[in-house]
C-alpha cells in the first residue's frame, strides 16, 4: 500500500449516499478535504455543543437522561467524548486513517458505550435522505471507539433538535427576553442500526478512487460537476 489516506468518518459515510457522485469524491480525496468555497455555518456546530452541555448538566443533577431523551432509558451517564486528534484509527487492508469526533458518548447500565450525533434539524426519521450518510458515519464512530478505548459498543443514535418556531410558540411572553428572545427544540431519538460490516465497502471504494490518476465519470445528476463543467464550458 502506497500512502495512506487520511478521512473522517462522515465524507466515508458520503459514499452510501444515493446520490454519490465519485468525481467529486475524487476531487474531494485529492485536495484533502479542503474544497474550495466551502463555508459551514457555525451556528449549528455552536447548537449541537450547547445540546451537548445542557445534556451533561442533567446527567450531573439527575443522574439520569434528560426525560425528552424517550428511548435512553438503560443510560446512567456519559463521557466527554474524544476529539478527533485521539479518536482516530488506521484500517490496515486499505492504508486508511479513520478518523472523527463523536457529538456524544452515553455509559449505558452495563458498563458498554453509546454513541450519539446530534442534529439541528427538522425530524423525518428513516426517510431522511441523508440518513445512509449519517448510518455510516456513526459505524465508522463505533469502528474507531472499539479500537481506541470505548469498547463495547452496542447502540448508536441520531438525536435530532428541531427548532419549534410556529407562530403560538413565536407569542409566547416566556419566549421574549430584554436582551433578545428564547427559541425552544423539541428532541426526537432515532436510533441507528449498529452494523460495522458496512464500512468495508466504503473502505474499498475510498482507496479504489483514491488510487485513480484522474476524475471517474460523474454522476450525471450531479449538481456541482454540471456548475463546474458549465464554467469551464464557457470559459473554453
Amino acid at each position: 500500500m502506497e500512502e495512506t489516506i487520511r478521512i473522517s468518518g462522515k465524507d466515508l459515510g458520503a459514499i452510501a449516499l444515493a446520490d454519490f457522485c465519485p468525481r467529486c469524491f475524487w476531487v474531494k480525496l485529492h485536495s484533502k478535504g479542503q474544497l474550495p468555497y466551502q463555508i459551514f455555518p457555525g451556528i449549528f456546530s455552536s447548537i449541537d455543543a450547547y445540546t451537548k452541555r445542557v445534556i451533561h448538566a442533567w446527567f450531573d443533577e439527575f443522574h439520569t437522561p434528560p426525560p425528552w431523551l424517550k428511548g435512553l432509558n438503560d443510560v446512567i451517564g456519559y463521557k466527554e467524548p474524544p476529539t478527533y486528534h485521539k479518536f482516530n484509527t488506521i484500517n490496515d487492508e486499505f492504508g486508511i486513517n479513520l478518523t472523527g469526533s463523536p457529538d456524544g458518548v452515553f455509559v449505558r447500565s452495563d458498563g458498554s458505550h453509546m454513541i450519539i450525533d446530534y442534529k439541528t434539524a427538522k425530524f423525518t426519521g428513516n426517510q431522511d435522505n441523508l440518513h445512509p450518510m449519517y448510518e455510516g458515519q456513526l459505524n465508522a464512530y463505533a469502528y474507531i471507539g472499539e479500537r481506541t478505548g470505548l469498547s463495547p459498543i452496542t447502540g448508536l443514535a441520531l438525536i435530532y433538535m428541531e427548532p419549534v418556531t410556529d407562530d403560538k410558540t413565536a407569542g409566547h411572553a416566556q419566549n421574549r427576553r430584554p436582551d433578545g428572545f428564547a427559541m425552544p427544540f423539541a428532541a426526537n431519538v432515532l436510533p441507528v442500526t449498529l452494523d460495522p460490516t458496512i464500512l468495508h465497502p466504503l473502505f474499498k471504494i475510498t482507496r479504489e478512487t483514491w488510487e485513480l490518476s484522474s476524475p471517474p465519470p460523474q454522476l450525471s445528476s450531479c449538481k456541482n460537476c454540471k456548475k463546474l463543467n458549465d464554467l469551464i464550458e464557457r470559459m473554453s
